[in-house]
């Protein structure tokens, strides 16, 4: 457990706490006897686990998240809105406050491109890590509606290769990077064990739940209508829909950061559709 001078333990802060990783991530350090202090938004819907404590704050309204860091010692930062997925722009600010509280380990889950917040933590003099996971296995929540309904996965760039990841190993790497030494500058690229492409997925997910699921290919055009719809900022549209038209070699590349850093393999997507199989039914 991280402790001050003193030997008195000290807070670990998680925020996005709420998140399909950050809920993980406190997972991961309350089952390893940390002291966990979860930051969302909305405290009222955010389920978050027994023995984390709650605190409410808005990493976009910065100047309201000094209590929540008051006596924190190591911080997991998204870097991102949790609105609309757009990069946070009030890195700055986050990162003076981190560095006024005291904070001397900060975890960033981040898109492969250093942003605001990044470049800030950097800037402030704050140790830090960065975990570059490619494409969530969570995404697959996005089909729930199609599949339960029509048994259908709609997707655009069908052949595009991904090696996606569960998030409770990134989880699971956030909490190891924030408690242990000698990960401090180090940026590491997480994913999963394998690389698969659109049918491939649904073939996978239909496995799970004991019946075909078809894959069928939407236009660039009609991916980024669906998104609109669904209120996705215009920079978040882009960003994804670009991903997947031209993805970075480190999408489609499979690593054994998460094996060497947690000392078993990373999880398969299979694994992960069976645990989530009844989110389909």
């Amino acid at each position: 457990m991280i402790s001050d001078e003193e030997g008195i333990a000290m807070t670990i802060l998680v925020t996005g706490a709420a998140g399909n990783v950050g809920r993980h991530a406190v997972e991961e350090l309350l089952r390893e006897g940390h002291r966990v202090r979860a930051l969302t938004r909305d405290p009222a819907r955010a389920r978050l686990p027994r023995g984390a404590e709650v605190a409410v704050g808005d990493l976009a309204v910065p100047d309201g998240l000094a209590p929540a860091l008051e006596g924190v010692t190591a911080l997991h930062l998204i870097t991102f809105d949790g609105g609309d997925g757009a990069a946070l722009r009030t890195g700055p600010r986050i990162a003076r406050l981190a560095a006024e509280g005291g904070v001397r380990q900060v975890t960033m889950l981040w898109s492969g491109e250093p942003g605001p917040v990044e470049k800030a933590v950097a800037a402030e003099g704050l140790p830090w890590t960065a975990l570059q996971p490619q494409e969530f296995m969570s995404n697959a929540l996005n089909w729930v509606d199609s599949v339960r309904t029509e048994g259908v996965v709609r997707e655009p760039f069908g052949g595009t290769l991904s090696n996606m990841i569960h998030e409770a190993d990134i989880g699971a790497v956030a909490a190891r990077t924030l408690t242990e030494d000698g990960h401090t500058g180090r940026e590491y690229v997480l994913t999963g064990p394998e690389v698969l492409d659109m049918p491939q997925k649904a073939a996978i997910l239909g496995r799970a739940l004991g019946r075909d699921i078809r894959f069928v290919e939407l236009t660039e055009q009609q991916a980024r209508e669906r998104m609109r719809q669904a209120g996705a900022s215009q920079e978040a549209i882009d960003h994804v829909v670009g991903w997947y038209a031209d993805p970075p070699k480190e999408a489609y590349t499979v690593t054994d950061t998460v094996e060497r850093l947690l000392g078993r393999p990373a999880r398969t997507f299979a694994q992960w559709a069976q645990e989530n199989a009844e989110a389909f039914r």
